[in-house]
C-alpha cells in the first residue's frame, strides 16, 4: 500500500511539472527546466553520500573500533540479504541516525555517539535496522527522482517572467504569479508526504529486520525525548539534510504538520505496536514510553536477543 500511494505522489509530481511548465514557459521552459533540474539533481544523487557525511563531520569505523555496533549491524544486513554499508559515528550529543547513498551496494548509514550512549542495545539495533529498511527499500532513489521533480517546478517558476509562455495561454500577469507560488508550494508538500510514507514503510521494514517492533518503538519513544532537548550543529548549519535523520535533528514539534518531512513519532509507535501485536512479539518490553517521557538509560552493554543476533 505504501508503494501505490508512493507511486501515486510521484505521479503527482509529474503531472504538476507538466501543467507548471506548460502554463509559464511552454514547451521551452519545461525541457529547459527539466534538464538542468535533472544535471544537478543526478549530480547531487552520485555524490549525495558524501556530501551528507562530510556535512555531519561522520567519522567510518570498522569491527575494531566498534566491535557489537559494527557486528550487530553486519548481522542484521546479513539477514535482510543485502550487502553490509559503510558505518560511520557522528560526534554529537543529541541520539540519532541516518541512511544514505544511491543503491544498496554504494550505502552507508551513520548514528550519533548520543544514540550509543543513551539507548540500550537493543534500541540501537531497532534503529539502525531502521535504516538498512531504508536502503533496502532504495528510498535514496525515490527521493532522488521525487527532489529531481521537485526541483524542476521551482526552476520553471523561477523562470516564469523569462518565457511568454503563461501569458499567452491567457493566464495573464496574476496567473503567472499564482502559478509561480503555488506550482512549487505543492511541489513541496508532495515531496513531504512521499517523504513520510517512506518512513512509515522503513519502520514495518526496520521491525521485520530485527526481528522485534517494540524495539524500534521503544528507541523512536527515547529519541524523539532527547532529540528535543539537545541540539546537534550539524543539523542545524544543514538543515536540508534534516529529512535524512530517523527523527527530526531541527526539535520540530511532534505532529503530522503539512509541512513535516516525519510522521508524528506517537504515530510510528502506534503502527509498530500494532505491528508487535499481529506479531505475538513482546522484545522484552510491554510498551514503547510516550515521546515526552525520559525514560532512565540502560546499560548499552546487554546483548541483543532476536533471530538475527
Amino acid at each position: 500500500m505504501a508503494l501505490v500511494r508512493t507511486a501515486m505522489l510521484l505521479a503527482a509530481l509529474t503531472a504538476l511539472f507538466g501543467l507548471a511548465g506548460l502554463a509559464l514557459g511552454g514547451e521551452t521552459g519545461m525541457i529547459l527546466a527539466l534538464i538542468l533540474a535533472a544535471g544537478m539533481n543526478v549530480y547531487a544523487w552520485w555524490g549525495s553520500d558524501r556530501a551528507a557525511l562530510r556535512a555531519h563531520d561522520a567519522r567510518l569505523v570498522t569491527r575494531a573500533s566498534a566491535p557489537d555496533f559494527v557486528g550487530d549491524i553486519e548481522r542484521m544486513a546479513q539477514r535482510a540479504g543485502m550487502p553490509v554499508p559503510a558505518i560511520y559515528l557522528i560526534d554529537s550529543d543529541q541520539p540519532n541516525a541516518f541512511a544514505t547513498g544511491r543503491n544498496p551496494a554504494n550505502a552507508a548509514v551513520a548514528a550519533t555517539t548520543g544514540l550509543l550512549r543513551s539507548l540500550s542495545r537493543e534500541e540501537v539495533a531497532g534503529v539502525m535496522a531502521h535504516e538498512l529498511a531504508h536502503i533496502r527499500n532504495r528510498d535514496t532513489l525515490i527521493m532522488t527522482v521525487a527532489a529531481t521533480l521537485a526541483g524542476a517546478i521551482t526552476m520553471l517558476a523561477n523562470f516564469a517572467f523569462f518565457f511568454r509562455g503563461g501569458r499567452d495561454n491567457g493566464m495573464g500577469i496574476v496567473g503567472v504569479l499564482a502559478t509561480m507560488i503555488l506550482a512549487p508550494l505543492a511541489a513541496g508538500l508532495v515531496q513531504m508526504a512521499i517523504s513520510r510514507t517512506r518512513e512509515y514503510e522503513a519502520d514495518r521494514g526496520g521491525a521485520e529486520i530485527c526481528g522485534q517492533p517494540l524495539w524500534l518503538a521503544s528507541a523512536l519513544a527515547r529519541i524523539s525525548g532527547l532529540a528535543a532537548r539537545i541540539d546537534m550543529n550539524s543539523a542545524e548549519r544543514n538543515p536540508g539534510t534534516a529529512h535524512m535523520f530517523i527523527v527530526n535533528p531541527l526539535h520540530a514539534h511532534a505532529h503530522d504538520r503539512l509541512f513535516s518531512t516525519h510522521p508524528a513519532t506517537e504515530n510510528r509507535i502506534r503502527e509498530l505496536q500494532k505491528l508487535a501485536g499481529e506479531r505475538g512479539s513482546g522484545g522484552g518490553r510491554s510498551a514503547a514510553a510516550p515521546a515526552t517521557r525520559a525514560s532512565p538509560v540502560p546499560s548499552t552493554r546487554r546483548t541483543p536477543r532476536g533471530p538475527w543476533a
